[in-house]
């Protein structure tokens, strides 16, 4: 009786090739980059930052299709030394969700009438504990991810191909799967990374 094991193979590579069909090049995407501009003034340090071109075709028709994006931002601030290494002086993480709804991208809600190749991210600022030194040199650094198959939700779908389906002794079945499912996950996510002085009004 093998028919458990053809009925989870064929659900693992329907799952498999549906995905797979997302995932399959027709037009070459532009390289996700990202930006910042940083300002001190007195004790603060404000961060703008924009995330270009995240939205490959692939993820497009995701996102379409009412999958929602999972925009990772991670923000820190270092001071710089000439003689020694650089310190870390704060961090801050922030999740935005873009997501696809009246025939229009939003941004945690905010509507972008231009698409989502340029996506201005939430602005961050920090309050050092004391009044820089007038020589201080401080640099952000940015790291912005997007996802929208998580390896987790492609997880959850292999554990439901499989669930009370499963021939005695067919243990790696299930994990193989997932394994493959979180590849396809890594493979549709895009992140990129940018770095940017602490600069003072003049």
């Amino acid at each position: 009786m093998d028919w458990p094991r053809k009925h989870v193979g064929r659900g693992l590579g329907t799952a498999l090739i549906a995905v797979a069909g997302l995932h399959a090049p027709t037009v070459h995407a532009e390289e996700p980059r990202t930006t910042c501009t940083a300002t001190l003034a007195g004790r603060r340090v404000m961060v703008r930052s924009e995330a270009f071109d995240f939205v490959s075709p692939e993820l497009d028709r995701l996102v379409r299709l009412g999958m929602a994006g999972k925009l990772e931002v991670e923000l820190t601030l270092w001071q710089r030394n000439t003689v020694w290494f650089d310190a870390r002086m704060d961090t801050a993480r922030l999740t935005q969700v873009l997501a696809f709804s009246k025939g229009a991208y939003v941004l945690d809600g905010r509507p972008l009438p231009e698409g989502p190749s340029s996506l201005t991210l939430e602005r961050v600022a920090w309050t050092l504990e004391k009044r820089p030194e007038p020589g201080a040199r401080y640099e952000v650094r940015i790291s912005v991810r997007l996802h929208v198959v998580t390896a987790a939700s492609l997880g959850r779908v292999a554990a439901w191909l499989t669930q009370g389906k499963q021939a005695p002794g067919e243990e790696g079945t299930t994990l193989t799967g997932t394994v493959l499912l979180r590849s396809v996950a890594e493979d549709l996510a895009r992140g990129a990374s940018a770095r940017c002085d602490v600069t003072r009004p003049p």
